[in-house]
């Protein structure tokens, strides 16, 4: 079955640059082209768009994507690699929750420290105002 990129970028949700894009950068391989010059797509290619994108939304790297296709490419391999990519990029994870925990408590602070009234008294504007020279 051929796929154009148009239908490529809908059954993946995939905008058409970034698809492009991914060729240029070679996590997708250059299609062949039809007589009229139009990117043909098959559904290899449409598998692997797919890994790219599932890939993308739970937030791996470009990078991790491109090794993580270059292993998987040898279904034999062990999948030792696999995991450490994954385990890396869970600990990135990890640090992203804790830095947002970090920054929830302080908003919170800032927002409980707030009484109300007037804009020239307010808690909130003074905590991101620049710092007191010490």
């Amino acid at each position: 079955m051929a796929f154009t990129i148009g239908d490529m970028s809908k059954a993946t949700a995939t905008k058409i640059e970034t698809i492009r894009y991914y060729e240029k950068i070679g996590l997708l391989p250059k299609p062949a082209r039809t007589t009229s010059n139009y990117r043909d797509y098959g559904q290899a290619e449409l598998g692997r768009l797919s890994f790219i994108r599932r890939a993308r939304d739970l937030g791996f790297s470009l990078d991790q994507v491109r090794a993580l296709l270059s292993i998987s490419g040898d279904r034999s391999c062990d999948c030792a690699g696999i995991d450490a990519i994954a385990k890396e990029h869970l600990l990135e994870v990890d640090r992203k929750l804790a830095d947002l925990a970090a920054l929830r408590k302080e908003l919170k602070a800032v927002i409980d420290s707030c009484d109300g009234g007037i804009v020239a008294d307010c808690r909130i504007i003074e905590a991101l105002g620049p710092a007191s020279p010490s």
